[in-house]
């Protein structure tokens, strides 16, 4: 099985930890769906990432996706999800929160490094960066109110989604979303950071 994509994407990076901590074998191809666009578009025609190529040749897209497969290749009683209903739907306010901060960091670093300035429209900006504060803020909130685990067989898919949406704003936009605004998410994401599977999945 291969995990195609850059670990730079937030995307890739929780697919690649969530395996880890699965203890799914599989093996990681850094191609870029800039730098190396014709090589990534050979292994799938769509060019996204993550892209993952199953054992028996066939392509799956979107981490969301590749992670609903990923428990299903997951051992007996081994997830990342919560089993009881209250529990995964909670789970899944702070991962679609972290993937909405995802969202609308990328739309940020998009218009800033890809879209000439004089063609920039300040006003939609604006209205991505208030997006992005709300889902931190949502985030920061529900942390402080029920903390998530941060150790290496309690952290579920929730933390693992919200430290790597919280290490790459932090990475790219740092002036936006200003760490010390946000204690509770800085402190969970730095003990997140030290795990194993983190640790052997760097950002950069």
């Amino acid at each position: 099985m291969q995990l195609i994509g850059m670990l730079d994407s937030p995307y890739v990076r929780r697919v690649a930890i969530s395996l880890r901590l699965l203890e799914i074998p599989f093996e990681h191809r850094p191609i870029s769906v800039f730098r190396t666009f014709e090589q990534f578009r050979q292994i799938n025609p769509v060019v996204k990432a993550p892209t993952l190529v199953c054992d028996d040749g066939e392509v799956l897209m979107d981490s969301t996706l590749i992670l609903d497969y990923a428990e299903a290749l997951a051992a007996p009683g081994k997830s990342l999800m919560p089993g009881g209903r209250a529990g995964r739907q909670h789970a899944l306010r702070l991962i679609g929160l972290a993937l909405a901060a995802c969202e609308k960091s990328v739309q940020i670093v998009y218009e800033r490094q890809l879209r000439p300035a004089e063609k920039q429209h300040q006003p939609w900006l604006e209205r991505v960066e208030g997006q992005l504060l709300a889902a931190y803020g949502e985030l920061e909130r529900e942390l402080a109110r029920a903390p998530l685990a941060a150790s290496e067989g309690g952290i579920d898919q929730a933390g693992v989604s919200t430290a790597v949406a919280w290490g790459f704003t932090q990475m790219l936009l740092p002036e936006i979303v200003k760490a010390a605004d946000y204690p509770v998410l800085q402190a969970f994401s730095r003990q997140a950071e030290q795990l194993p599977a983190f640790v052997a999945t760097p950002a950069a």
